[in-house]
Formats: structure tokens, C-alpha cells, sequence
């Protein structure tokens, strides 16, 4: 193939970076799923298949035993399930709609948890639940991002407070030096994400840990049962097999149920973060499988023509080179200095790929990471206070940002 042809080629499957991440990402998802359904199938299906069986003899044996058919025993199977459905049963259990259940079950929908031990049965109930939910559930996100964005403060906080302690004991800080001078010794340090990650998790596990301890005599479950009510619960996936403080009665059944809503608030806070920190991770995993794709792809082509580009991409083992490189006057693209330097070897990632990026901005939270543990304040440009998009982490920062973008290229 000609150089001409080669270049052409590889112009031809240029993609912004966005969208490649995008279809990768969502690439990588299906295939996940698909593995969990195999394990899953392989797993619970020869349970389930035996549950079967054994429903089916005592069927059979009941139908034999009463004298009963059954059609008509399906019949009254059919209405037990819809008095289930509305909050009967056989043990006794609380009420689902005094306020106290109804405060439960309106703490569950605004979460996103859902169990579905309790649902309306009323049209009116089902209509103002979509209004309320739609409304309440978006209000609780904005709580769980500036949730993050507040023990993103305090970490950050924390951290450089040790390193400063580490720095004194080391005798590379003088003792008598004050706290504002020790800020400004070290300008470019920034907290790690992944200690932020791995502390975050820390968190999660001790607090899985202590509320478990607490359901496995209240409630009567095995300890591994009451760890994965804790998973299900903090992390909104809620099936609702467990649910706690349900049952009519407990020992000091107050202190039971505050303890409760603190466990759930404070753990569905904590595996909220924990998952934005391991999303920043999981992107940067992708830049780097973006950029191995596309030196594959370009493998023969000039390195320059890659089809791959995009200001601020983050990769494992890259290195910021500011100073060196500026921005021309006449120039209307963004220095794409992050991207200067990259590593094109085809080598697979080690760990000293992933640390070595822990010396760069890491998008959103790297940035407020180092603004919170220095005390700066976070700037926000003029345009984006005008459009009224600025701030936030994960999610709710990346939209932000965005937004403003958006606004300001109309």
C-alpha cells in the first residue's frame, strides 16, 4: 500500500475519542452481561429447577390429601399472592401504609432503591408516585453528588494534612513553620484518586460490616445474608428478597430503626462516591485501550495521522509537559498537552502505567481534589456563570461542564 493510501485509510476511520470511548464502553458492557448471565444461569438454574419439583409435589399431595382440584387450588394461590401484593401475610408484620410505612416506602422510591415489598395498588396512589418520584428522585442525586463533593473536601483535607505530618517527621518541613506557608511548599502536589478510592471502599466495608452485625440478631438472618442485603441496599439495586424493619415489633424498636436510616443513608452515600471514583478509573482504562487500538489500527501510518485526538484524554503513563508547549495566538484548538508525550510501545498496562498517572489531573475530581487540599477556590469562567452550568463531580459535573460548552458554541 502506498503512504498516500495508508494516510488516506487512516483518515478515513478517524472518530472523535468521545465516541469511541462510548462504544467501547458499550462493547465491554454487553459482553460483562453476558458473562454474568452464563455464571448466573450456571449457578441458579439447577436451584431453581429443584424449587420446581418440590412446589409440584406438595401440589400434588395437598390437591390428594383435601381433596381439592387443582384449578381451584390455583385460584386461591392466585388471590393469596394479590393479598401479598398489598401488605398481607401470614407472620405479622407492620403496616405498610401508616406514616411510618409509608415514610419507608417514599425513602426507598426518592433513593431509587425499590424493594417492592411495598407498592400502590390505587390509581391515584400509582399517579402521584410518578410525580413524586420523578421530582424526588432528581432531588436525592444532587444530594448524593454534593454529598461527594463534600467528602471529596474532607479527604483532600485529610490527606495533605498527613503529608505535611509525614514531611515534618522526615525534617524536610521545619517544625515551626506555619500551616499557610507549608501550603504553598507544595503547589503541585495533588491527592491520589485511587487512595480516595481505596478509602471510600474502607468505608463501605466498616460500614457493611456494622450494620450487618446489627441485622444478623434483629432480624435473624445469617451474617452473609445480612452483607448482601447491605450490598443490594447501599447500591439502589434493592430486590427486595431482604428488607429490614418490617417486622410489627422489635426490642428497642426505636433505636433499631434510627439506626436504620443512618446505616442505609450513610452506606448509600458512601457506594454512591466509591462508584464515581471507580467510573474516573474505569475511563482511564479505556483511554488506554483507545490508544492501543488505534496504534494497531495506524500501526503503518504516520503516528501523527492517528485516529484517535481529543483535549484532555487521560491515559495511564502519560505525562504533563506544560511550559514546554503553548498555545499560538492564531490557534483556536485547545493545547492538547495531556495527550503530548503518550507512550506508543503496544505494551500491555502495568501498575506503573496506573500510578504514574496519579502525577496528572484526573478530570473533575483529580482538579477538585487538589483545589480542596490547597485551599484555592474553584474557578468557574465567566461564560459558564452565565449559562448557569458550573461545578459538581462524576456525573453531575461532567453534564455540567457539557452544558456549558454547549451554550457557549451557540
Amino acid at each position: 500500500m502506498m503512504p498516500a493510501q495508508r494516510l488516506h485509510c487512516c483518515r478515513s476511520l478517524h472518530i472523535n475519542e468521545d465516541n469511541g470511548r462510548f462504544l467501547l464502553l458499550a462493547v465491554l458492557i454487553i459482553v460483562y452481561l453476558l458473562c454474568g448471565a452464563a455464571v448466573f444461569s450456571a449457578i441458579e438454574r439447577p436451584s431453581e429447577l429443584r424449587a420446581h419439583r418440590r412446589w409440584n409435589r406438595t401440589l400434588l399431595n395437598f390437591s390428594d390429601t383435601f381433596n381439592i382440584s387443582l384449578q381451584d387450588l390455583g385460584a386461591f394461590l392466585k388471590e393469596y399472592e394479590a393479598a401479598i401484593a398489598a401488605g398481607v401475610r401470614v407472620d405479622a408484620l407492620r403496616p405498610r401504609w401508616d406514616f411510618t410505612g409509608a415514610f419507608y416506602f417514599v425513602g426507598t422510591v426518592v433513593s431509587t432503591i425499590g424493594f417492592g415489598m411495598t407498592t400502590p395498588v390505587t390509581v391515584a396512589g400509582k399517579v402521584f408516585l410518578i410525580f413524586y418520584g420523578l421530582l424526588g428522585c432528581a432531588a436525592t442525586i444532587l444530594f448524593f453528588n454534593l454529598f461527594l463533593e463534600r467528602i471529596i473536601t474532607l479527604l483532600a483535607v485529610v490527606m495533605k494534612a498527613v503529608r505535611l505530618r509525614r514531611l515534618r517527621t522526615s525534617g524536610l518541613l521545619p517544625p515551626g513553620i506555619c500551616q499557610d506557608f507549608a501550603a504553598s511548599t507544595l503547589p503541585g502536589w495533588k491527592p491520589s484518586v485511587y487512595h480516595v478510592m481505596l478509602i471510600l471502599g474502607l468505608s463501605s466495608i466498616v460500614i457493611s460490616c456494622c450494620a450487618s452485625a446489627m441485622y444478623t440478631p434483629v432480624e435473624g438472618w445469617a451474617y452473609l445474608d445480612s452483607l448482601y442485603f447491605c450490598f443490594v441496599t447501599f447500591s439502589t439495586i434493592g430486590f427486595g428478597d431482604l428488607v429490614s424493619s418490617q417486622n410489627a415489633a422489635y426490642g428497642y424498636q426505636g433505636l433499631y430503626r434510627l439506626a436504620n436510616f443512618i446505616f442505609i443513608l450513610t452506606g448509600v452515600c458512601c457506594i454512591y462516591s466509591l462508584f464515581n471514583v471507580i467510573s474516573i478509573v474505569i475511563k482511564q482504562v479505556l483511554n488506554w485501550m483507545l490508544e492501543k487500538m488505534s496504534c494497531l489500527c495506524c500501526q503503518h501510518c504516520n503516528k501523527a495521522n492517528g485516529f484517535l485526538g481529543r483535549r484532555n484524554a487521560i491515559r495511564p503513563g502519560s505525562r504533563l509537559r506544560r511550559g514546554r508547549f503553548g498555545r499560538t495566538p492564531d490557534s483556536d484548538k485547545p493545547c492538547d498537552s495531556d495527550t503530548e508525550g503518550r507512550r506508543l510501545s503496544g505494551e500491555m498496562i502495568s501498575m506503573r502505567d496506573l500510578t504514574g498517572s496519579n502525577k496528572i489531573s484526573l478530570a473533575i475530581m483529580q482538579k477538585q481534589l487538589s483545589e480542596s487540599a490547597n485551599g484555592y477556590p474553584r474557578t468557574v469562567c465567566g461564560s459558564s456563570r452565565q449559562n448557569g452550568f458550573s461545578g459538581g463531580v462524576g456525573a453531575l459535573g461532567i453534564m455540567n461542564n457539557r452544558l456549558a460548552e454547549t451554550s457557549d458554541s451557540r
